[in-house]
């Protein structure tokens, strides 16, 4: 599985932006299909989460209410919808899938994902 996070760029404080994840190769419906990100000088932490067979989402508190996982499985893409960004959203955002032959709960941890796209830089101004 390659993929190809997109749609980052500068936006100001309050402002939304729309991130894609493209994926080439088979997304089957086990997968978790997740967004992480990395702030200058601080680890790279759990973002959100989505099992590509539809509806089960994981959010981290701080995202919950403003930003928003979905996919479209035509297209085998990726979204996430962030609102009422803050400074502190500053980021790289990085799409990752976590590949699985069975449900399972959706993990945060980054270790358990096995592929990664290089991240977009989303950069909120105050």
């Amino acid at each position: 599985v390659q993929l190809q996070a997109s749609g980052g760029g500068l936006v100001q404080s309050g402002g939304s932006l729309r991130l894609s994840c493209a994926a080439s190769g088979q997304i089957l419906s086990t997968y978790v299909m997740g967004w992480f990100r990395q702030a200058p000088g601080k680890e790279r932490e759990f973002v959100t989460a989505m099992i590509w067979r539809g509806g089960i989402t994981s959010y981290a508190d701080s995202v919950k209410g403003r930003f928003r996982i979905s996919r479209d499985n035509a297209k085998n893409t990726a979204f996430l919808e962030m609102n009422s960004l803050k400074s502190e959203n500053t980021a790289v955002y990085f799409c990752a899938v976590d590949v699985r032959d069975r449900m399972a709960p959706i993990s945060r941890r980054s270790p358990e994902f096995d592929f990664w796209g290089k991240g977009t830089l989303v950069t909120v101004s105050s």
